[in-house]
């Protein structure tokens, strides 16, 4: 399993990136948002991947963020739901936007994404509630995604198999109690000590 890839960019088309790491050019389907954010080719680029292996082919997919990858994993959970579309999906919604209208069962703004028709939309918006367990609304809207040190410790807490609104709520609070510097290390020990009370 491929985890991340760490290397420059080679080159890059509509729907992919060539990472040179140590000489070898791994091609990486992507959304168009992560292709907008990755910067331009010849400079230094770090990408989280999914490796998606079937019968005839292994393909990496890869993502400027940890929170845009598993969004990509819980959408491919999805009946319906191939790579293909799991990417225009997170091409035309933010990780946010995209926890804002599964929260308000919004299949229209789903529904937006090239490939996805409104039967496709609501299956994605009805099962997807349940897995994310209700993200967390306030006055400001959905708690907006974690980065750094915390979207590695919400990461963490996701493979350890935590759902996301689980994992995200324990580490919001362990880095209040800690503070924004927090160390990862320190960041997952106390959002396990909080998610499992």
């Amino acid at each position: 399993m491929i985890a991340h890839l760490k290397g420059r960019l080679d080159a890059t088309g509509l729907d992919h990136a060539v990472i040179d790491v140590g000489g070898v050019g791994y091609l990486v389907g992507c959304s168009s948002r992560t292709l907008a954010s990755i910067g331009p080719i010849g400079e230094a680029v770090m990408l989280h991947t999914e490796m998606l292996v079937a019968e005839d082919f292994i393909r990496l997919v890869g993502f400027a963020s940890a929170s845009e990858r598993d969004w990509f994993r819980l959408l491919t959970g999805v009946q319906g739901v191939g790579a293909r579309v799991a990417l225009a999906i997170l091409s035309a919604l933010e990780p946010a936007d995209l926890a804002r209208a599964i929260a308000a069962q919004d299949k229209a703004m789903v529904a937006r994404a090239n490939g996805v028709g409104p039967k496709l939309a609501e299956r994605i918006v009805r099962e997807l509630k349940d897995k994310i367990g209700g993200v967390e609304i306030g006055g400001a809207g959905v708690l907006a995604a974690p980065t750094g040190a915390s979207a590695d410790a919400v990461s963490a807490l996701l493979n350890l198999g935590f759902r996301p609104a689980e994992a995200s709520g324990a580490v919001a609070a362990a880095e209040e109690e800690l503070g924004a510097g927090a160390s990862l290390d320190a960041l997952v020990r106390l959002a396990l000590r909080k998610v499992t009370r």
